[in-house]
């Protein structure tokens, strides 16, 4: 995915022909501007060939780099030789950026192995990330110790590079709301609004009085409640749905849009069960369907936590994430399971839906109060996962991450549902009871695994499983 600005820096050793940087830095750039990402690196004035071998290089390339510091969202460094490991380690150390960093090398040629035209890189690599394991700067590997700039591989490994960087970008400084307190009969979201802090996430909260105040103060023919109600009929088919119960999801989604622009939020969690419900009259699922649909994570039961993995696979795959529960087993087939959700999931994930009733609220109060979940089967297709937790007894955040696929399996159900296999599902049910996780799971249709895993686990300091 393109849209991701990469700081570059192109390594050079003097014992090794200096053409071969001048050429590797040449090409490099010229794949990435054709894989649609941004390059800001050394031009040929600054230093020889635009690359970086001495301390003065070094100092070059750290300004460089420090005076594009808003633009950059990570820091490839290329070796066509064997490069210098002090300069590779002394630029980055004097920039401070604080941003992922690959670490490429070229290739060498069986044929090309005399002293004209041999890289090294293979073994400069094991240099550079020697020191920059000394100075204490985390870094980022390629999937093949060396690999052709124009490769299918490293093309990959700079798709999964721009994931890392969207996420740790995006987790820095985030700030989320959560509207309403937890649901009394859900201990198991609970999280700790301090922990999130120290990992640069802030809270916002917003009491659930105060939307149904505002939401009182209301008229139907307020513009923005038309515009709201124009939103939701052209986003969901609405047949049977009661005219006054599409006007409080209206005013509602209002409420929330208007409180969430005021704050600056990335995202939501929301109460439900069952104060929404029997002071309001309807569920929230529909306005937080469109709001992960529009890339603004929601989630349900106050599930904070469970948002930011929302939020972290969306930044990975730059496309909408879901909440849902791990909720049935599938017949005897141990690496298959029923997810489900009532539901609010974003229609990105649905085969087929429509607006109906939350089918649990209404047997416990009345279909009335019910309306406004987004029901139907979820498209089969690739599946990442991912679950992040507070640890409030070790003070640490931890989490897990894999990949799978909805299936095509059929069965009858309400809400949102669908079948996943997970490969070694058994192995991976037996982590989360064992360690204490919730039975709600985020999902995204996509394959970034490796990615969520690499940013969370290398770049924040999380505790990960990464179930592969």
């Amino acid at each position: 995915m393109g849209g991701t600005t990469l700081g570059v820096l192109v390594g050079n050793r003097g014992f090794f022909p200096a053409a071969l940087a001048r050429d590797g830095r040449e090409e490099m750039l010229r794949v990435l501007e054709r894989e649609g990402y941004k390059s800001l690196c050394l031009g040929a004035e600054d230093t020889r060939f635009g690359v970086v071998e001495t301390l003065q290089d070094a100092r070059r390339c750290a300004d460089f780099f420090k005076r594009h510091r808003e633009e950059i969202d990570g820091i490839l460094v290329t070796l066509p030789n064997f490069g210098d490991e002090r300069a590779v380690a002394n630029s980055l150390r004097m920039a401070g950026l604080e941003v992922p960093v690959l670490i490429h090398a070229f290739p060498d040629e069986p044929h090309h192995m005399l002293l004209a035209s041999r890289r090294d890189s293979f073994c400069g690599k094991i240099s550079v990330c020697n020191n920059l394991s000394q100075y204490g700067i985390r870094y980022t590997l390629t999937t093949q110790h060396t690999a052709a700039p124009g490769s299918d591989s490293f093309k990959q490994d700079l798709e999964m590079f721009a994931a890392v960087c969207r996420i740790v970008k995006g987790l820095k400084n985030a700030r989320v709301g959560v509207i309403g307190a937890r649901p009394a009969a859900f201990n198991t979201v609970r999280f700790s609004e301090k922990l999130m802090e120290r990992a640069g996430i802030s809270v916002e909260t917003l009491d659930l009085s105060e939307v149904l105040g505002r939401i009182a103060r209301m008229k139907d023919e307020d513009p923005k409640v038309k515009a709201r109600l124009d939103g939701i009929q052209s986003y969901v088919p609405t047949h049977g749905i009661p005219p006054a119960s599409l006007a409080k999801m209206a005013k509602f989604g209002v409420v929330v849009d208007e409180w969430m622009q005021a704050n600056g939020l990335a995202g939501t969690s929301v109460q439900c069960w069952t104060a929404m419900e029997e002071f309001l009259g309807v569920v929230p699922c529909t306005l937080m369907s469109m709001m992960s649909n529009n890339l603004l994570p929601s989630a349900c039961e106050t599930d904070m936590i469970g948002m930011i993995a929302m939020y972290i696979l969306q930044l990975a795959s730059g496309t909408p994430s879901a909440i849902v529960d791990w909720n049935n087993n599938y017949g005897d087939d141990p690496d298959k399971a029923v997810i489900f959700h009532c539901s609010n999931l974003p229609k990105h994930f649905f085969e087929d839906f429509k607006m109906d009733f939350h089918e649990v609220i209404a047997a416990a109060m009345s279909k009335e109060s019910a309306f406004g979940t987004v029901a139907g089967k979820l498209k089969s297709g690739p599946l990442t996962y991912c679950r992040v937790t507070t640890d409030d007894l070790h003070g640490r955040m931890r989490a897990y991450a894999g990949e799978g696929e909805i299936t095509s399996d059929r069965l009858e159900s309400f809400g949102g549902y669908g079948v996943a296999r997970i490969p070694e599902m058994q192995k991976l049910m037996r982590f989360i009871c064992k360690n204490g996780f919730e039975h709600h799971v985020s999902v995204n249709r996509s394959r970034c695994g490796r990615a969520v895993v690499e940013a969370l686990e290398n770049y924040k300091g999380w505790e990960v499983y990464y179930h592969a």
